[in-house]
Formats: structure tokens, sequence, C-alpha cells
């Protein structure tokens, strides 16, 4: 049983703070936007893709990024703010992926409308570029094996799974969450890191994605 196999590594809970930062950086037309896109640093890429995830835990599905939004909005291009909206996040493990599969979505649509370029916002909508600044605290809790972890996913903050399923495997660029590799690589269940892997984490809340990994986990306690 998963339960009582004591892992080779320890699981070592982490929580967040974060911030927002303007940097200065504003976009009127889509070429700027595409212009700064290029050059912000992936911090600015991460928090216009995650910033309803990290204000609004709560709520699910992920509402269309800060891009989609603003194209959309502020410069009426309604089809590029669809063709943003569909990029499926959970296809990439980097930023710097997603940032070229923003730019590309972009670049395409330039090259279908390149009258889109003309297009100004108006005084008061541009486009302000923020970045996500995130400081990683430790937490006391530390877990041997299966059935520690389960106890303490009950009672740790969204924060914390927060931190482990979103930005460990997008930021900081690990193959998968935290929780499927320790489960893998320290317990030794492939299977059971496997299914929670496949989640979709922004389609669900974190209250929901936290309940699910519990229920699953569960079970293999008792398999």
């Amino acid at each position: 049983m998963s339960g009582s196999i004591k892992a080779k590594d320890p699981f070592k809970f982490c929580t967040r703070l974060n911030l927002s930062e303007l940097t200065g950086l504003r976009a009127t037309t889509l070429g700027q936007l595409l212009s700064i896109i290029r050059e912000v640093p992936g911090s600015c890429v991460y928090h216009h893709t995650h910033r309803f995830l990290q204000q609004h835990q709560y709520l699910s599905p992920e509402p269309p990024n800060d891009f989609a939004y603003w194209v959309t909005d502020a410069l009426g291009e309604d089809e590029l703010g669809e063709r943003l909206v569909s990029i499926d996040t959970m296809q990439y493990s980097t930023i710097r992926d997603l940032r070229e599969k923003i730019i590309l979505t972009i670049e395409d649509y330039l090259r279908d409308s390149p009258f889109a370029k003309l297009k100004f916002a108006r005084s008061g909508e541009e486009f302000h570029f923020i970045k996500s600044v995130s400081f990683i605290l430790p937490t006391n809790y530390i877990v041997y094996d299966l059935g520690g972890f389960v106890e303490v996913l009950k009672k740790i903050t969204i924060d914390s799974i927060y931190f482990h399923i979103f930005e460990a495997r997008l930021r900081l660029e690990k193959p998968t969450n935290d929780f499927s590799y320790w489960i893998e690589n320290s317990i030794g269940d492939k299977e059971l890191a496997d299914r929670i892997s496949s989640f979709d984490p922004y389609t669900r809340t974190l209250e929901d994605l936290r309940n699910k990994i519990i229920q699953i986990a569960e079970r293999r306690l008792v398999v």
C-alpha cells in the first residue's frame, strides 16, 4: 500500500506571497503590445495569464487572459481575442513557450489583418504591463508518507496549493506539479502521480483541486 511506504525524501510544503509591480511599460496599439511582449520579463507574461487565478482563487473556470481581454475590449479585435482565449495554457510547460505562442498568435493575426496595426486604444485604456513578484516561504509542514501528505493537504492554505500546482511547474520550469513529482519519485506510486498530473487545474477551483487530490489519495491509502 502506498500509505505504508516511507518516502525516500520528505515533502516540504511551501507557501507564497505575491506582489504586483508596475513596469512603466504600456501599449496603445497591437504593434506596441507585440513588441513589448517580446521583451518583458517572464514574470509579466505570467502575471497577465495567471492574474485571475491568483486574485480570485475560488472561482472557475479561468476567464480570458489580460491580453485577450484588452485586444477585444480596447481595440475591438474580437477575432484575435478569441484566438488568444483559445490558447490552452496547460499545454505549455514554460513561460518561454507560452510567450512564444502568444507572439505567434498575434503575428499570424496581423498578417491576416494588417490594418489592425492602425487602431489605437483610447486615452485611459492603454495596456499597462505589470509583473508578478513572488516570495516563496517554507511552512512547518514536512511529511514522510502518503498518509501524512493527505492530512497536511486538508489544512494547508490555498496559497500553498497554488504554489505547488501552478507556480512550481510553469515559472520554475519543473516537469510536473510538485505533488505528482514527489509521489512518483519518493513514494514510487506512478499511477497516483499520473492521475494527479492529468487534472486540468485551469478548469477547477483550488478548493476543488484540493478535494480531488485528497479523494484519490485516500482511496490509494486503502488499496
